[in-house]
């Protein structure tokens, strides 16, 4: 039997936690296990609730979501982090992986891009929406001939097996990173097993 998962909704807007509600609960595997919309309410929560998963905004009033993950790091091991944000920018996204994330889904594709980031997750993997991976795909190809600078540099162990994924002299279009957790543990050391999309 399939095992159900126990998920906390963590994002500002009740709109945008209805809606999720709405979609999440549609799944008989998935039980939504309290909702909050403050970072240091997060925190509390999750404690006392122990989910398998919290989606988490990143600007919430009280506490942001990267310094809410990151203590959920600390605090709750366990409990896996997928990031859910209006900004589509690869600085965000590297600062919720380094803080502990698991997953980086933007609003935008909070649907059926949500679920494929919780199955990944459920099945042990970091899972990255197509559009994130491509500017961090971007970046490293762009390292590769020229040296770039914090926030944009990549790290020494995503530059030593991107090129195992990303074939040289081409260049991503979309591609979407499910990672293997032996493979990558923060958000400048993430490349993709599966990625989708490249010209010809």
């Amino acid at each position: 039997m399939k095992k159900t998962l126990r998920i906390l909704l963590a994002d500002d807007h009740q709109m945008f936690r209805d809606a999720l509600r709405s979609l999440l609960e549609k799944s008989p595997h998935i039980e939504i296990v309290g909702e909050t919309g403050d970072g240091l309410e997060v925190v509390k929560l999750t404690q006392g609730t122990t989910p398998d998963i919290v989606c988490m905004d990143i600007g919430m009033p009280g506490m942001n979501g990267i310094e809410a993950t990151r203590r959920l790091s600390t605090l709750c091991p366990e409990t896996k982090v997928i990031a859910l944000s209006a900004f589509a920018e690869q600085r965000y996204a590297m600062d919720m992986f380094d803080a502990g994330a698991t997953a980086y889904v933007t609003k935008s594709g909070a649907g059926e891009e949500l679920l494929r980031a919780i199955e990944a997750v459920q099945n042990g993997q970091k899972y990255m929406c197509p559009r994130i991976a491509s500017l961090i795909a971007g970046t490293w190809s762009a390292q590769r001939d020229i040296k770039l600078s914090p926030p944009l540099q990549l790290s020494a162990r995503c530059c030593s097996w991107l090129p195992k994924v990303i074939p040289r002299n081409r260049s991503p279009t979309s591609c979407s990173l499910r990672i293997p957790p032996s493979k990558c543990t923060a958000a400048t050391s993430c490349a993709s097993s599966t990625c989708t999309a490249w010209p010809n």
